[in-house]
């Protein structure tokens, strides 16, 4: 839990301070407030997929890329099989049972525990129990 707090914090403070480096031609312009850097979970603002929902706290236009989501995954089901992309990714286990698959090994871990993938490895997660898989996905997408 420790290490997942000091992630996000890293993840939020490290945008201004690159922004403080550009120079004054390349310097972001957004202005950060208590109204768009604080995100409630709304069933509203859900996004449903074919297996549960999904709740972007932080989508990637907001921060340079750099998300923060939540999926909800229905029992024994998975949002998509074992993939790769570019881009290392970051799961955090809040409710239930999953299965992590990397590489070609699986191993099954409940809440509080992570998952990294890291870049170009084929990896996937999938609800291994009878009751709902809530987890935390922090990825930093390229901006083209």
């Amino acid at each position: 839990m420790k290490n997942l707090f000091l992630y996000l914090l890293l993840l939020t403070v490290q945008l201004p301070l690159q922004a403080q480096n550009k120079p004054d031609s390349v310097k972001v312009t957004k202005q950060y407030t208590i109204e768009n850097c604080v995100t409630e979970f709304s069933m509203d603002k859900a996004k449903k997929t074919a297996v549960g929902y999904q709740f972007w706290f932080a989508d990637p236009d907001f921060i340079d890329g750099r998300t923060l989501k939540m999926s909800v995954v229905a029992p024994h089901l998975a949002t998509h099989p074992p993939h790769k992309h570019m881009q290392d990714e970051f799961f955090y286990i809040l409710e239930g049972t999953a299965e992590f698959y990397l590489d070609g090994k699986t191993k099954v871990a409940g809440p509080n525990t992570s998952f990294y993938c890291p870049s170009n490895v084929e990896h996937g997660i999938r609800n291994a129990s009878d009751t709902e898989l809530k987890y935390l996905v922090i990825k930093k997408y390229q901006k083209e």
